[in-house]
């Protein structure tokens, strides 16, 4: 009985002791187990935070990125309204992968352009949740729905602004690439983790030694290079791309991991190198933009102020550029605008130093900074170097353009000590030599501020001064010099402005023309003619009075001239004969082709067209035999020596001999003086018009003057 209870005392002992000893093994890997599942889970929570923030990140950078960009590509097209570039731009962002959309809208949030061809909402005011805010915003702006991350930032041009730019950035499409990562860092996760449990199961035998070598395993193996990624995926937060990742050249998912994980890095390094050359870079030209110009200048004059050395800026505007995209289209204005910026860079390297920065502000203006030597002095040579090479021809698909450029001047810390005050001035300094009559330079003044403040005022004040009765028509009489009986009037446009009194139309048109308000205000004044003309009586042999209506050359090249004239010969009910249009000589030079296309389309209804200022052009007469015309009226800068300068006198000789032989009718204008209409109607002048026949007369007047048989 000893036995067997010893016997059985043993096995049970023995029973116990592999019980026991399994239930150890069993703990043992429980909690290795348990171990191996805790840090898989951490390392895929810790994974899953990392790559959620860093998506998070880049797509909120790149949306502000790309909204800040696009905002400032766009002020100059939105600026002249320019639809088509403004739709290229759109298009451009809204192919990047995860752009759900781009909105540009103006001021009052209407709808400006979505990137589609047709535009459907265009002009419709935004209706979205998210649109008042970003109607509203004055600065960058994030805001977020459960479906879009939105980037909204104001489209300025100075301190006025234009209106605004909306990137949408699709938050599906971001949670479905940060579902993707995360989903294949847990099965690769997954995969090492059965791997390791079948190597732990088949070696339960030697459970210490194995399992000391599989917790080192682990560690080598998984847990450093995860945590080595962990890490480098926090500096990739931060900001550096250039974070090492150790040597690996393992084939197992853990080494997949490592080198997908490179991959991943280099390919958001090159994606931000990608972004800031975007951000910094003009894609047509391939110059420095404005931002970076920005930045550039800012440094620059920090190390300026602390040296106490000079900076020279020079603000390059092309002349007339608007002009080849009207008339030629945007491809011949993208050609020439890269032949210009291939002639600047070339005087920028000839008389600028090393130093010198080239940069494109947008549209066809230019900005040239230098920092080193006597930059007065390089200044001054590079502005007339600039002045000569940039007035060249250009050779644009088979045709000969001038365009030429006008040019201001600043320096630092002469006129301004900050960077906003140095652009200011030479962008004043620019208008000043486009003043000066373009293709010149300018240098900054304190007067130039008053200048420009006066100008700004007078443009304030002309805008709505129609509307207001502040504009009215004044004719002056135009005489047949045969037998000095009134045949016409020339339409004069006068301002009287109630506390300005009265300011000359030399002052105002010129300020309507560069303004742009001279296209607005000219239909005006031909309508009010034509309603005006068609109610005068006719003279005594029967003919009616002609009206003649000087045309500016902006009208002229926007091509909707005969249109217009057919328009308002229809609402007054005047007769095309009686309706005479006046253009200066300078509307038809540089495009004759265009000219004399519309001017065709003038004489089939029956209009005459007058050559105004004729001999002060470029051209003389050779524009007669290209640029059909019914008359031209000498200038009066002929008429007023004409008695004292024989060259005056044989030059208007030949001008009136030559017309005639063409067919033209030829009227002399600024006749002062008895004698000079004596002269002028001896050599066989048609017309005349002058003080010494008649000052500027109203309405009233020429009626009754008619009825008088004057």
């Amino acid at each position: 009985m000893k036995r067997l209870g010893l016997g059985s005392g043993m096995q049970a002992r023995f029973v116990l002791a592999m019980g026991g000893a399994m239930l150890v093994v069993v703990a043992i890997l429980a909690v290795l187990l348990g171990r191996q599942a805790a840090s898989q889970r951490e390392v895929t929570r810790l994974s899953g935070t990392v790559i959620h923030e860093l998506f998070d990140r880049s797509m909120r950078s790149r949306g502000e990125t790309m909204a800040r960009e696009l905002a400032d590509a766009l002020s100059n097209p939105l600026y002249y309204n320019d639809l088509e570039q403004v739709g290229a731009l759109v298009r451009n962002v809204s192919r990047q992968r995860a752009v759900g959309y781009v909105l540009v809208f103006d001021a009052k949030g209407r709808l400006l352009h979505d990137g589609s061809v047709a535009v459907p909402d265009y002009g419709r005011a935004m209706s979205d949740p998210l649109a008042a805010k970003a109607v509203a915003a004055k600065a960058a702006l994030v805001q977020e729905s459960p479906k879009v991350l939105e980037n909204s930032m104001p489209i300025m041009v100075g301190n006025q602004r234009l209106g605004g730019v909306r990137v949408g950035i699709s938050l599906k499409e971001v949670q479905v690439l940060e579902a993707q990562a995360s989903q294949t860092l847990a099965q690769r996760l997954e995969q090492v983790g059965t791997r390791h449990l079948g190597w732990l199961l088949l070696m339960l035998a030697l459970l210490v030694a194995i399992g000391v070598a599989v917790v080192l395993y682990v560690q080598r193996t998984l847990v450093t290079p995860i945590r080595g990624l962990a890490m480098a995926a926090r500096q990739i937060e931060a900001g550096d791309y250039q974070v090492p990742l150790r040597e690996n050249h393992r084939d197992d998912e853990v080494g997949e991991l490592v080198r997908a994980f490179a991959r991943m890095r280099d390919a958001i390094a090159r994606h931000d190198r990608e972004v800031r050359h975007m951000a910094y870079t003009d894609a047509l030209t391939g110059l420095t933009n404005r931002l970076a110009f920005r930045e550039t200048l800012d440094h620059r004059l920090m190390a300026a102020r602390a040296s106490g050395h000079q900076l020279a800026l020079l603000f390059a505007d092309m002349d007339d550029f608007k002009r080849v995209n009207d008339t030629l289209g945007h491809e011949a204005g993208d050609e020439a605008l890269l032949q210009f910026v291939q002639r600047i860079s070339e005087a920028v390297s000839a008389a600028g130093g090393d130093e010198a920065l080239l940069a494109r502000f947008g549209g066809d203006e230019f900005v040239i900074l230098l920092a080193e030597g006597d930059v007065a002095a390089q200044a001054r040579e590079l502005a007339d170097l600039l002045v000569r090479e940039l007035g060249k021809p250009l050779r644009v698909q088979g045709r000969e353009l001038f365009l030429g450029a006008s040019i201001g001047v600043t320096l630092f810390p002469d006129d301004a000590a900050d960077a906003t005050t140095l652009l200011k001035n030479g962008d004043i300094a620019m208008y000043q030599a486009k003043m000066a009559g373009k293709n010149c330079h300018r240098y900054y003044s304190r007067a130039m501020d008053h200048a420009v403040e006066r100008r700004v005022h007078m443009e304030q004040e002309l805008r709505g001064a129609w509307e207001r009765g502040e504009l009215r028509l004044a004719y002056q009489p135009i005489f047949r010099t045969r037998d000095r009986r009134m045949v016409g009037v020339e339409v004069l446009l006068r301002w009287q402005h109630p506390t300005l009194g009265t300011i000359p139309p030399s002052v105002f048109i010129e300020v309507a023309e560069q303004s742009g308000l001279i296209e607005v205000i000219g239909p005006k004044v031909l309508r009010a003619a034509c309603m005006e003309a068609a109610q005068w009586p006719r003279s005594g042999d029967g003919e009616g009075m002609f009206v003649s209506v000087n045309v500016s050359p902006r009208q002229l090249r926007g091509g909707e001239l005969p249109d217009l004239v057919a328009q308002c010969l229809h609402e007054s009910g005047l007769p095309a004969s009686r309706l005479h249009l006046e253009l200066t000589e300078t509307a038809v030079i540089g495009d004759e082709m265009l000219a004399a296309q519309l001017l065709d389309k003038l004489h089939r209804t029956g209009v005459k067209v007058w050559l105004d200022d004729f001999g002060t052009g470029f051209s003389g007469l050779s524009h007669l035999r290209q640029v059909p015309v019914d008359g031209v009226k000498i200038d009066k800068s002929f008429v007023a020596d004409m008695q004292r300068d024989p060259d005056d006198l044989a030059l208007t000789t030949a001008i009136i001999a030559m017309a005639h032989a063409l067919g033209i009718t030829v009227v002399a204008e600024g006749i002062e003086q008895e004698v000079q209409f004596d002269l002028l109607s001896q050599r066989g002048c048609d017309l005349a018009q002058g003080y010494w026949l008649s000052h500027p007369i109203t309405a009233t007047a020429v009626v009754q003057m008619i009825e008088s048989g004057a």
